[in-house]
């Protein structure tokens, strides 16, 4: 598959509440059929290790990461309820970073620019 030059993807890691990994399952499976519609999100997909989860995803562009987060509010209101969000990340060139830190720069993530790289 080949990426555009603007990707950003997020990196969010949740650790769900005792006794929460089955229906944070359920809360899963919302957010892909939401995000679905998404012609922004070149990828999305859940991977969980015990009770820890985290969220594959990317995004052409802030504007593509933006309109993921205004389209999963709720989902994702619903998904604190069962987990505590412990680490945030956004990952992009300097550019596409840039244009978050405003808007997001109060969830507190950490924000990684892109140094080098390759792609096949």
């Amino acid at each position: 598959m080949s990426l555009p030059a603007n990707l950003v993807t997020i990196h969010p890691y949740f650790k769900t509440h005792p006794g929460n990994e089955v229906p944070a399952r359920a809360v899963m499976e919302k957010f892909v059929a939401k995000t679905s519609s998404e012609p922004d999100c070149l990828f999305y997909g859940f991977t969980t290790l015990g009770d820890r989860v985290f969220c594959r995803e990317g995004y052409v562009g802030a504007a593509g990461v933006l309109h993921h987060l205004e389209n999963v509010g709720e989902i994702l209101a619903e998904m604190l309820t069962l987990s505590d969000l412990e680490r945030l990340e956004f990952h992009g060139p300097a550019a596409e970073i840039d244009l978050l830190r405003g808007p997001l720069g109060h969830l507190e993530p950490a924000f990684f620019v892109l140094a080098c790289g390759l792609e096949r």
